[in-house]
């Protein structure tokens, strides 16, 4: 009887507990979950597939919480200009909501590969890392003198003048240069403000490096493009630090998605690639 009455007032007292401050406090704490360090790599041109995984691993680490900081491993060449552009929004989004990040460059992290180093906490560099190339290129093929021989003519019927600008069966007006050099330049100008609002240099020093040459890790240090020279370990090393962990911290990485069969048959980046006549790149 004694201890019916006491499992019968335990169920009477339940209801109290569960809304109480002790319970509501200890039911936010990830039981089990040790503090852990983000490990998110950037591998290979930046089309539209790696923008889409690098964007979602960035955003669920931001939001993870036993994921104290980040380190983004670049090995880069560069790639598509808004695809590194939502790449650089989401980084700025992650140090936005107080998370440490840390950029590590492996063997090339040029141009584009640059560009989403720009607004990390701090930029990591092997001594002979390629990185810099800052500026855009756009390449347009003409095969108008090749169809002409083999007896090819193209019609073409536009509602405006400029509707079939870059087209690859006929030459470019002097007009149509000046029109594609003004997008050029300003997306060239976004890139320029972009480094002199992350790594507090005056624009003049960024316009004498920003010419498209390549550089070394070290000599990025020396001209500010560069934090510190360092490996992947010594980024991550540092992310332990700011982050305030004690001890060995875990590495946490994104899971690695199925790739798709045209993924596995190399169609989706060829396609993604030359799909378009007109390519405007960060590389």
């Amino acid at each position: 009887m004694m201890i019916f009455i006491q499992f019968l007032s335990k169920l009477l007292l339940l209801p109290y507990l569960v809304m109480s401050p002790l319970f509501l406090t200890t039911s936010t704490i990830d039981f089990g979950f040790e503090k852990s360090i983000g490990l998110i790599e950037v591998r290979g041109i930046i089309n539209e597939e790696v923008r889409k995984e690098t964007v979602k691993n960035l955003s669920k680490f931001r939001r993870t919480k036993n994921i104290r900081a980040i380190v983004l491993r670049i090995e880069s060449p560069g790639g598509g200009v808004s695809a590194s552009q939502e790449i650089y929004n989401e980084i700025k989004r992650v140090r936005n909501a107080g998370k440490p990040i840390y950029a590590s460059m492996g063997s090339i992290a040029a141009s584009g590969g640059y560009y989403i180093a720009v607004p990390c906490d701090k930029i990591f560099a092997n001594p002979g890392t390629d990185t810099g190339s800052i500026g855009l290129i756009m390449e347009i093929p003409n095969v108008e003198k090749l169809l002409k021989k083999v007896g090819i003519d193209f019609m073409v019927i536009k509602s405006e003048e400029h509707k079939d600008i870059g087209s690859p069966f006929r030459e470019m007006s002097k007009k149509e240069e000046e029109l594609l050099k003004a997008v050029i330049d300003d997306i060239y100008q976004q890139f320029i403000d972009a480094i002199v609002q992350n790594r507090g240099l005056e624009k003049e020093e960024v316009l004498k490096i920003a010419d498209g040459r390549i550089l070394t890790g070290r000599q990025a240090v020396e001209v500010g493009l560069v934090d510190e020279l360092g490996d992947l370990q010594d980024a991550i090393t540092a992310a332990v630090e700011a982050a305030g962990i004690k001890g060995r911290p875990k590495i946490t990485r994104p899971k690695k998605k199925k790739p798709t069969l045209m993924e596995l048959l190399g169609i989706s980046s060829f396609l993604q690639e030359y799909v378009t006549t007109i390519r405007l790149q960060y590389r």
